[in-house]
């Protein structure tokens, strides 16, 4: 991708999420200095910074101790075999992150989708997800736990005249070039990530089995430490890549 492509990606986001915010009068307007440091900044794991509060409105400054990052490398195996296998890793990866850092700032009640959801406390929107969900993967990557994956910048799909837009994280597949959907917003916190090829993402895919836009039976329960400071994601939902929308 060149730079002015890179670029011009990187300002259709910031406008997009700045345009939604206002609109559906979030907690607070994103400030796109942090938005830009968050997006230039190499996340380590004694300090990275996660959005909350929809468009990145609020940014908590979070450290993941060994221990905690064992539960993450736990999820990757050495003995995995392909690009798909690792896609499933990832997905899983990411709500074990999600569940960690939900504890420690308050976003462990996140619920799937935005709308009706925007005073829920420690709601993320989109935007909030496609953030966190690449400063998750780049701790993945900068520690050595990515074999077969590149790390893009988010993408948004429709505009307002195609539909209501949408963010995501992207991942591109290294031997194919094959590009693919992280998307963390389709379900609630600590769930593993939906993971599906970037073409179909972008053509309005929504999970079968998400519960935006369905009656909840009971408040979901919150993912929490037990004594050994372990977390367990809400779900072992993996992602079916070729579902059909």
């Amino acid at each position: 991708m060149s730079c002015r492509t890179h670029r011009l990606f990187y300002k259709s986001f910031v406008v997009f999420f700045l345009i939604f915010c206002q609109f559906f009068s979030l907690a607070a307007l994103a400030d796109i200095h942090d938005i830009t440091r968050i997006f230039h900044a190499k996340p380590t794991l004694s300090l990275f910074e996660i959005c909350h509060s929809g468009g990145c409105a609020e940014v908590s400054p979070v450290s993941i101790s060994d221990a905690e990052w064992q539960q993450v490398s736990a999820v990757f195996t050495n003995d995995v075999q392909n690009a798909a296998e690792e896609r499933a890793q990832i997905a899983v990866a990411i709500g074990v992150l999600e569940s960690l850092v939900g504890n420690k700032i308050g976003t462990s009640g996140d619920l799937a989708g935005t709308f009706g959801n925007s005073n829920h406390s420690g709601q993320l929107d989109c935007n909030d997800e496609a953030i966190n969900s690449t400063t998750y993967m780049r701790l993945l990557a900068n520690n050595g736990l990515l074999q077969f994956h590149a790390i893009e910048d988010t993408r948004t799909r429709n505009f307002f005249f195609t539909g209501w837009p949408h963010s995501t994280a992207v991942i591109r597949e290294l031997k194919t070039g094959e590009r693919f959907a992280v998307d963390s917003w389709f379900f609630d916190n600590g769930h593993a990530a939906t993971i599906v090829p970037f073409a179909q993402w972008k053509s309005g895919y929504k999970p079968d089995d998400s519960p935006i836009g369905k009656t909840r039976l009971a408040k979901p329960a919150i993912a929490k430490p037990d004594e050994n400071n372990t977390v367990v994601t809400q779900s072992n939902h993996l992602p079916v890549e070729n579902a059909t929308k």
